[in-house]
């Protein structure tokens, strides 16, 4: 099953609050919306890929509890992004990372009810995982949108080649193919993630 793409013309006003009660009575569903105008409903994550977003979200879980430094939060969170570059009248874009990270101080800036719902900020760090169903070229549009509204890290998994790209801001994409490169597949949060290590080696079935 592949992602349902659905265009909101400009003339159609879906605010926030409509979307917000779209996907709560939708709630078997992830959806996302573009600043471009496209409702995406996604399908349901499949066995091997529910294993390797348990995975990334463990691994980073446990690097946070130790550090306190932010929250982390799962594929099921939908952030509000500025996407100031590519604003249309109906509203921003609202995406779900597969496994995000916000910086403590920027999540506590928050209001209370900003929290609850769509948190209106692009997350300081996002990892998408490549699942069966994914074409690639929508996914690296989707973490050069991260980028352009404040991403100051990302990690583009991709188990089939296998592959990882690394976004940083005025950075050109660093792109680490295995299947051709003598490579070590470890990953680093560098300075965004203070002593975070990721070992791709179960992810990318490496063992």
């Amino acid at each position: 099953m592949e992602a349902i793409t659905l265009h909101v013309p400009t003339t159609v006003t879906l605010t926030d609050e409509q979307f917000y009660q779209l996907c709560i009575a939708n709630e078997e569903h992830r959806m996302e919306l573009t600043a471009e105008g496209d409702l995406i409903i996604m399908p349901p994550t499949g066995g091997e890929s529910g294993i390797r977003n348990s995975d990334l979200n463990a691994d980073l879980v446990i690097w946070n509890r130790q550090t306190r430094l932010g929250d982390v939060f799962d594929s099921s969170t939908i952030f509000k992004l500025p996407n100031g570059a590519k604003r249309f009248s109906y509203g921003d874009a609202s995406r779900t990372p597969d496994v995000s990270w916000v910086i403590r101080e920027r999540w506590e800036a928050l209001s209370p009810d900003d929290r609850r719902r769509f948190p209106p900020l692009c997350p300081d760090f996002v990892i998408e995982l490549r699942s069966e169903t994914d074409n690639l070229p929508p996914l690296q549009r989707k973490m050069e949108e991260y980028l352009a509204n404040g991403l100051r890290l990302g990690w583009l998994l991709d188990p089939q080649t296998p592959l990882a790209e690394i976004y940083r801001p005025d950075r050109e994409v660093e792109t680490l193919n295995f299947s051709t490169q003598p490579i070590s597949p470890i990953l680093s949060g560098e300075s965004v993630l203070p002593e975070f290590i990721l070992d791709l080696t179960s992810i990318f079935n490496f063992e």
